[in-house]
């Protein structure tokens, strides 16, 4: 069997708000953005990985209480959301910081070999970025 990531999704409150950070701020480029009635999928991802998207979606599969529950879990930061490479985290980070994100973590040398850093999107998702290895 040979499995290989396609798309992963990241719960977001507020859809224009997750866009413009994961494009403006990331630097992903917008590949769709889907709306239905209140629900809405903006997908997007690296320009150097065509073929392995991120979806931002306010879409929770259940009753009204349980998006509430999970709209308080994401602004509390309570889910992580994506990992990333960067050719250079220090200097990725630097932009980052630029650029206005919300640093959790300045890069840092850690103990399971990489050496990375944290920032939060404007729902609370945590994004670590590691340094490429190679």
């Amino acid at each position: 069997m040979n499995l290989a990531l396609s798309t992963c999704f990241v719960l977001v409150n507020d859809p224009d708000a997750a866009l413009a950070f994961y494009r403006d701020t990331l630097g992903m480029e917008v590949r769709a953005d889907v709306a239905r009635d209140a629900m809405r999928w903006v997908t997007v991802g690296s320009p150097t990985q065509p073929d392995v998207s991120i979806v931002l979606t306010n879409h929770v599969n259940g009753s009204p209480q349980d998006s509430d529950a999970v709209a308080a879990m994401i602004a509390k930061g309570a889910f992580h959301g994506v990992h990333l490479r960067a050719d250079d985290v220090d200097a990725t980070f630097e932009r980052l910081h630029d650029r206005g994100a919300e640093i959790v973590q300045e890069p840092a040398d850690q103990p399971w070999g990489v050496r990375d850093g944290a920032v939060r999107d404007p729902s609370g998702n945590l994004i670590r970025i590691e340094q490429s290895r190679g």
